[in-house]
C-alpha cells in the first residue's frame, strides 16, 4: 500500500536509484566509492549521466588500446587508468565527435563533449585525491571551446499570436483532427500559459500535483532539480488558464484516473500524468504552426518568461532565482536573500497578452 501512494516525485527517484543501481553493475567495482561520495551533492539523474559517460570512456579504452582489447568493461582497473597518457584523453575527446553504440550512431557537439570530459574530470579527480591515481590525466587535456548561442525566445508579439492562435487552432481544422484537438485544448493552454507565465521546467510541469496549485496565494509548489522544494507565483491569465483546465477536464478526468494517477495535475488521454515526451511534443507541434519561423521547445518557453522579466526588471538576480538556476557561482548569495514579494513582483510583471 505503501508504494501505491508514493509521489510522483518519489517514484522518479527510486527508478533513478534502481537505474543507477544498475548501470553500476556493469562498471568496474571501484566506482561505486565515486558515486558514494557525490550522492549528497548531485541528482540520482545526475549520476546517471555520469555512469554513462564513464561507461562510454570505458568501451573506448577497451575498443581503441591494444593493451586492454581483451577486457571487459567491469574488468579495466585502476592502474590501467593510472597508466593512461593526455594523448589518450585527447584521442577520447575527438571520438567522442561521433561514435557508434547499441544504440546506433551517437554524434556530440562542444557542449555536450565538455559535459561527458567534466564528469570524466570528476571521476578522475576523485581517485587522484584518494591517491589512487598518481595523475588526473583527465585534466591535462583543454575542454572544447564552447560558443555562446543566442537564446531562443518569443517576442511578445509572437506570444500573443502563440496564445491567440492556440485559443482559436480549432476554426483551421476539420474532422478527427479537430475532434483531437477539442479534448486536449483546454488543457493545452493551461500548460503553454503556464510555461510562458512561469518559467517552469518541462519536469517541473509534468510533475505538479492538483494540492501543488494554491489559488489563494496564485501559487504552485515545485520539486526543482536535486529535489529541493520551491514555490513560484503567477498572474491573472495563468490563473484563468488553471481554473479553466482544473474545473472543466480535468474534474472530469479525475475520477476516471489509472490508479495512483489520481492527484496529478495534468492528464493524458489515457488518463495517467501526463509525459515529458507528451509536453515536448505538443508544444513542439503547435509552435510549429503558429511561430515556424523558430523551432520552439519547452525550454525555449521558459526562455521567453526570463527573458521577458529581465528586460521588464532589470534584475539578473531575482531572474535566476524564480528560474531555479543552481549553477549562479560566486553570485548565488545574492539570489539566497531575494524573498517571496520580489517572486509576487515577477508574476505581476508578466503580462502575455495586452488587455
Amino acid at each position: 500500500m505503501a508504494g501505491k501512494n508514493r509521489t510522483y516525485h518519489e517514484k522518479r527517484e527510486t527508478g533513478y536509484i534502481l537505474q543507477l543501481r544498475g548501470l553500476l553493475e556493469e562498471l568496474p567495482p571501484y566506482t561505486r566509492d565515486y558515486f558514494r561520495a557525490i550522492e549528497q551533492k548531485s541528482s540520482a539523474k545526475t549520476r546517471i549521466s555520469y555512469a554513462y559517460d564513464f561507461q562510454v570512456f570505458l568501451r573506448f579504452l577497451i575498443d581503441k588500446n591494444p593493451a586492454l582489447k581483451d577486457k571487459a568493461v567491469r574488468e579495466v582497473t585502476l592502474s590501467d587508468l593510472d597508466n593512461l597518457t593526455a594523448l589518450d584523453i585527447e584521442e577520447y575527446q575527438e571520438y567522442l565527435k561521433y561514435y557508434e553504440s547499441e544504440n546506433g550512431e551517437q554524434k556530440n557537439g562542444a557542449n555536450s563533449i565538455a559535459r561527458k570530459m567534466s564528469s570524466l574530470r570528476s571521476m578522475f579527480d576523485y581517485f587522484f585525491k584518494k591517491e589512487l591515481l598518481s595523475k588526473n590525466v583527465a585534466m591535462q587535456v583543454d575542454m572544447p571551446k564552447i560558443h555562446e548561442k543566442a537564446i531562443i525566445h518569443l517576442e511578445p508579439d509572437e506570444v500573443a499570436i502563440f496564445l491567440d492562435s492556440l485559443e482559436s487552432y480549432e476554426k483551421e481544422l476539420t474532422g478527427k483532427k479537430k475532434d483531437f484537438f477539442l479534448k486536449t485544448k483546454v488543457r493545452d493552454i493551461a500548460i503553454v500559459t503556464l510555461f510562458l507565465g512561469t518559467g517552469i521546467r518541462v519536469s517541473e510541469c509534468v510533475g505538479l500535483d492538483i494540492n501543488d496549485v494554491n489559488f489563494r496565494e496564485n501559487s504552485i509548489r515545485i520539486i526543482r532539480k536535486g529535489g529541493n522544494e520551491a514555490v513560484l507565483y503567477f498572474g491573472e491569465e495563468v490563473e484563468k488558464a488553471l481554473l479553466d483546465y482544473i474545473e472543466g477536464p480535468r474534474a472530469q478526468i479525475a475520477p476516471q484516473a489509472l490508479p495512483g494517477e489520481e492527484n496529478a495535475l495534468f492528464f493524458s488521454l489515457q488518463k495517467k500524468r501526463i509525459s515529458v515526451h507528451a509536453v515536448e511534443n505538443l508544444v513542439e507541434k503547435y509552435a510549429k504552426e503558429f511561430v515556424p519561423q523558430k523551432k520552439i521547445t519547452p525550454h525555449k518557453l521558459r526562455s521567453t518568461f526570463g527573458t521577458t522579466l529581465y528586460q521588464e526588471t532589470e534584475d539578473i538576480y531575482l531572474v535566476a532565482d524564480v528560474l531555479g538556476h543552481s549553477d549562479v557561482g560566486t553570485t548565488r548569495k545574492h539570489y539566497a536573500a531575494i524573498k517571496d514579494q520580489n517572486r509576487r513582483k515577477a508574476a505581476r510583471t508578466i503580462k502575455l497578452r495586452d488587455n
